[in-house]
């Protein structure tokens, strides 16, 4: 049953308002010949044929009240005055105030009083005709509650328009921080993996001939490096296909594998020691993966662009939260004068993901004389909430 009431409803939304207004023309056209047939026989001039037209003319002049609400509601009051002028009845003329409801509805309000006070004249007027000065007085509060009723809908008009834009714009701000997260995501998974993948090629085909077993190992990362990437990269398309609610598709990487990406960047050629400091506490999953992906991030970088060189990681658990340094001893150089650790890609994604959760990066020349990538997050004081982890391997 409600089923197809939603459905004659929207059948009914689809009938063309030209339609709805013809409909409602001839109807009040009806009620004022019943209105006009009570002063029969009262005294005034007999209802004739000019009577007839004036009021045909004044009602199904609704027919473009949607489309000319205004210039509807001037043809109402003209024809009103001229219908009263000549002496007939003085019954209510319906399409004035219908006329003039659109019009508030639609207008703003300085150009609805005045309609307003039109037809509260009229409608004064036509009231005093029947000699009763309360009669009047009652009839002139009808245009303004139909006036007020209108503003009112003006309004919740309005009103609804800017929630609407609001909304969208909302949507479209969603949209946009969306991509910037796939766009940070895939950043991180290729860079890293791919620059691992390189190195590792690069180290294979030194040795293929000389040293074998060398070459197998290279080898070997290259394929769990790829593996991982892959498995990254299905874990991220399956989580914007499922819209991360599938509980088989577990969050991207953590702190409880910092342990691991050392292992592989060890296997690189880049010597990685992670150092743990203070007592341990929970990490959201969300800082959890915004640690492990700048700590990534920092290493590729250490990969790629430091030289010979070793890196150190200390995760230090103060009072007040995680502070996490990536620093290496390298004097390697970019190529083309690109400065290390500049304003790319790779130190925004890594100061956009600090600031989603109140935290800061800053990069620069380390104390040991390569460079020096810095996180800094807070944290809570030790008690874990519904949305902490439990812990880290890394003890």
């Amino acid at each position: 049953m409600i089923t197809w009431s939603r459905g004659r409803v929207q059948r009914l939304r689809r009938i063309d308002t030209r339609v709805v207004d013809a409909a409602l023309a001839v109807m009040l056209t009806a009620a004022s010949f019943g209105s006009a047939a009570q002063f029969s026989g009262s005294g005034w001039p007999p209802f004739d044929t000019p009577a007839f037209l004036l009021i045909c003319l004044g009602n199904l002049s609704l027919v473009w009240r949607s489309s000319a609400p205004v210039a509807v509601l001037v043809v109402a009051c003209v024809i009103w005055s001229v219908y009263l002028a000549l002496g007939y009845p003085p019954m209510a003329l319906w399409a004035s105030l219908v006329a003039l409801y659109t019009v508030a509805a639609r207008y703003p309000v300085k150009v609805s009083a005045l309609c307003m006070a039109a037809v509260g004249m009229l409608v004064l007027i036509s009231g005093l005709l029947l000699q009763s000065a309360t009669t009047a007085v009652a009839q002139t509060l009808a245009p303004l509650v139909v006036w007020a009723f209108g503003v009112d809908r003006r309004r919740l008009s309005v009103l609804s328009a800017w929630l609407r834009r609001e909304q969208e714009d909302r949507a479209q701000r969603a949209i946009t921080e969306e991509r910037v997260r796939i766009a940070r995501e895939l950043h991180d998974i290729v860079a890293h993996h791919m620059s691992v993948v390189s190195v590792q090629a690069g180290l294979a085909r030194y040795v293929f001939a000389s040293d074998p077993a060398t070459a197998r190992a290279a080898l070997d990362t290259i394929a769990s490096s790829s593996f991982e990437a892959q498995e990254e990269m299905r874990r991220l398309l399956a989580v914007l296909r499922t819209n991360g609610d599938d509980p088989a598709y577990a969050p991207a990487p953590g702190l409880a594998r910092l342990n691991e990406l050392a292992d592989r960047v060890r296997a690189a050629g880049v010597p990685v020691e992670v150092i743990v400091q203070g007592a341990p506490r929970p990490v959201g999953p969300g800082a959890d993966q915004c640690v492990y992906r700048v700590v990534q991030e920092s290493l590729t970088n250490v990969l790629k662009h430091a030289g010979p060189a070793g890196a150190v990681v200390v995760l230090d658990y103060t009072a007040t939260g995680l502070r996490v340094s990536i620093s290496d001893d390298g004097a390697g150089r970019p190529p083309a004068g690109k400065p290390r650790n500049a304003e790319a890609h790779g130190l925004l994604g890594m100061r956009e993901r600090a600031r989603l959760y109140g935290g800061t990066v800053t990069a620069g020349p380390g104390a040991r004389g390569g460079f020096e990538v810095v996180l800094t997050l807070p944290l809570p004081d030790g008690r874990p909430d519904g949305e902490h982890r439990e812990g880290t391997d890394l003890e």
